[in-house]
């Protein structure tokens, strides 16, 4: 299986292991495991009316390749401002975080900014996963609110660039009732707004003290390849992983 990412770009310390899947299960030497059609081979969503059993399947591999200690924490995801502890029984939201090590935390995307999060020590890890709405909800803040230490590392896995996101005016206009510095992120296009998904994250993390940021380099539409995407593929498009664990 591929990673969308090098470790080596990651800021954070040596115990904490990031996973980005890509549409693709790669064995050996680029040899494909077939999927079902209109979701590429490794679509790891159960939600987009893919097979049940290939997802399964997928998610068992998952598992198996990256020697995951644990099943990850899959969400039901609402583009809701909830952070979840990897520990809670719920499973309704849009963020989640843990303290314990071997506790593989885990957002599905195809489109929106999947942010990964840890302290400085590895001590406290999570992911998010920030559409626009997630945004405009919250999402960051309240996962920047469950962590302990207040000295943050992010990195931004895959999501849409800006010239690929386009958005009507009345996003825009609530993007800046949110924040004025958000109106930054957005380029006006006749009568629309094309955003910068990556660049709202970024202010809204470095609001919150949060300097060290990598990642944000990727386009989920344009790399058609390499990655899902909803807005390109509309409701056959499967999903990605991202994955975050304490070793």
């Amino acid at each position: 299986m591929t990673l969308s990412s090098n470790k080596q770009q990651f800021c954070f310390p040596d115990n904490v292991q990031v996973v980005s899947t890509t549409r693709h299960f790669v064995i050996g030497a680029g040899k494909a495991c077939s999927g079902e059609s209109g979701y590429a081979d490794f679509n790891l969503a159960m939600h987009v009316n893919d097979n049940v059993q290939t997802v399964a399947r997928n998610r068992a591999q998952l598992i198996q390749a990256y020697s995951l200690p644990s099943e990850p924490k899959w969400l039901e995801q609402t583009h809701s401002n909830i952070c979840l502890e990897a520990s809670s029984a719920e499973c309704i939201g849009d963020a989640v975080i843990t303290k314990e090590k071997g506790v593989v935390c885990a957002v599905l995307t195809a489109d929106c900014l999947p942010i990964f999060i840890s302290n400085q020590y590895g001590t406290q890890v999570g992911v998010v996963h920030a559409g626009w709405k997630g945004v405009l909800n919250g999402v960051i803040e309240s996962t920047i609110a469950k962590f302990s230490d207040t000295n943050l590392l992010a990195h931004f896995g895959p999501a849409i660039s800006q010239t690929a996101f386009t958005v009507g005016d009345e996003v825009y206009q609530q993007f800046v009732a949110k924040d004025a510095q958000l109106k930054d992120a957005f380029i006006q296009k006749g009568d629309k707004h094309q955003l910068d998904i990556y660049q709202a994250a970024r202010i809204i993390l470095k609001n919150f003290g949060v300097e060290s940021i990598t990642g944000g380099d990727e386009c989920t539409f344009k790399q058609k390849d390499k990655y899902f995407s909803y807005r390109r593929d509309g409701e056959k498009s499967g999903r990605m992983a991202h994955l975050i664990w304490i070793t």
